[in-house]
């Protein structure tokens, strides 16, 4: 994904759009290795196949494009009609054939890439919806790219793993994933620990008076935050349970 042409002066969104750059990439490495039979194995998310995981991050293009038009031409355009309508989306993609499939990403990328072009360096602060209501920047879309697509490389089943996913991202999603827990009081008294920091790190309930503390890599408390097991990771409390719901 090249950098777009209309460049930010932002450099916190400069980097945002190359790790997007770097994230697209990523995904588009394991999607091309799988084969065509590989397609309607399973992905790691119950009840979804990789074909399923493909059309959604396909579609999540499509919807993030209609924001950023919504952006440039202060015309609303919802990212999804209804969220039955994305469902639907998806499942229809997951039965595309396998190369329109491929090709309904490849098609989908090229045009978020093309929609965040003709922003103007004005126009990324330009605000629009989420489909849960919450009034965001345009440019936070390069934020939800990202999310999606180094996410959803894993759930893609290749051998992929959040070990290969850049720390700054880690970061930023163990951040986020935590402030969600906190904004819903889900994540009262867990204190994630990380243990492959030179320096002691730690996110979630830092205030408890008795916190049930998750000790992990980065990456390991990453993959056990977002809900896609614990290997790697170790509880005060025994067993780390199941984390709080992410999304």
């Amino acid at each position: 994904m090249p950098a777009p042409t209309a460049l930010p002066a932002d450099p916190e969104l400069l980097a945002q759009l190359l790790l997007a750059r770097r994230a697209t990439a990523f995904f588009a490495h394991e999607l091309n290795g799988l084969s065509n039979v590989d397609l309607d194995g399973d992905s790691l998310l119950p009840g979804w196949s990789r074909r399923h995981v493909i059309a959604h991050v396909a579609y999540n293009a499509r919807g993030i494009v209609r924001l950023v038009t919504w952006a440039r031409t202060e015309v609303e355009t919802p990212m999804y009609a209804s969220n039955a309508a994305r469902d639907s989306d998806i499942a229809a993609g997951a039965e595309l054939d396998r190369d329109a499939l491929r090709t309904l990403f490849d098609v989908a990328t090229i045009q978020l890439d093309a929609a965040w072009r003709r922003l103007t360096p004005e126009t990324w602060s330009h605000l629009v919806r989420t489909p849960s209501g919450r009034e965001i920047a345009v440019s936070e879309t390069v934020w939800m790219r990202n999310q999606e697509l180094w996410v959803h490389t894993i759930d893609l089943a290749t051998g992929a793993s959040f070990d290969d996913v850049p720390v700054e991202v880690l970061d930023r999603l163990l951040t986020e994933i935590t402030s969600v827990w906190a904004t819903r009081g889900d994540g009262g008294d867990f204190v994630l620990s990380v243990t492959d920091s030179p320096a002691e790190r730690r996110f979630g309930d830092l205030h408890s008076a008795h916190p049930v503390v998750v000790s992990g890599s980065l990456a390991g408390l990453v993959q056990w935050a977002t809900g896609r097991g614990g290997s790697g990771v170790s509880s005060s409390s025994g067993t780390p349970a199941d984390p709080p719901r992410w999304l």
